[in-house]
């Protein structure tokens, strides 16, 4: 596989790699930053709902919005599946890929083994974001019976908190299934050419840092504290 890549596509993929994995380790696990995302204010309204929810006898509407956050959860869930055999037939057949990236103005045709390097790499980010939102899926399952679960005297606050908690890393995992997604569409930009591969992926950090640290969401969510 190395000998069908040019040391440009090598210098993409390090961009890539450098992009994901930098962006994600300094927002999710750097304690200054992480506090300042949305992620980190939505734990906490995720938290004062649940505990808001203790005293009440009917918590329909509470699993209801549980039952919504799977909704979604499970759309992209199985929108991976799709993506994933869409990525097996085009790895069946490189030489229809190479005919369409052919007849692209600036498109640079990939051999046959530079193709399935990229299909391949779709493959993996598809099946990484499968895992995580199948993850997030069960977690927002457990959420909910827990909310059916715990009682409506303040005794029942630390349960509330714990349902708290599962909910909150179900989102942190749906969270990392999201980003999956928009890295996975940058990679559409290596069968293109190498250098649009390097520069979709700075835009999508780009757009990741602006949504989840510069958007009028984040400042709504922030400004109460």
């Amino acid at each position: 596989m190395p000998g069908f890549l040019t040391p440009l596509d090598f210098l993409a993929l390090a961009v890539f790699a450098l992009c994901w994995t930098g962006y994600a380790t300094v927002v999710d696990r750097v304690p200054s930053i992480h506090r300042r995302s949305v992620i980190h204010a939505m734990n906490e309204h995720r938290r004062r709902w649940l505990v808001a929810a203790v005293p009440r006898d009917n918590r329909i509407a509470d699993v209801g919005i549980v039952g919504n956050l799977m909704s979604s959860t499970s759309f992209l869930a199985n929108t991976c599946i799709f993506i994933i055999g869409g990525a097996m037939a085009l790895l069946a057949s490189p030489e229809v890929g190479q005919r369409v990236l052919g007849s692209v103005p600036f498109a640079q045709t990939p051999t046959e083994g530079g193709w399935e390097a990229r299909v391949l790499l779709l493959l993996v980010i598809f099946v990484r974001a499968f895992f995580e939102l199948t993850w997030a899926l069960r977690q927002f399952n457990y959420g909910s019976i827990l909310i059916g679960g715990f009682g409506r005297t303040p005794a029942a606050i630390p349960a509330a908190e714990i349902a708290a908690e599962v909910v909150n890393r179900a989102a942190r995992h749906f969270n990392t299934g999201l980003r999956a997604y928009y890295f996975g569409l940058a990679v559409l930009a290596w069968m293109v050419h190498p250098f649009a591969f390097m520069l979709a992926s700075l835009w999508v950090v780009h757009e990741l840092h602006r949504r989840e640290f510069r958007s009028a969401v984040q400042a709504a969510l922030t400004a109460g504290g």
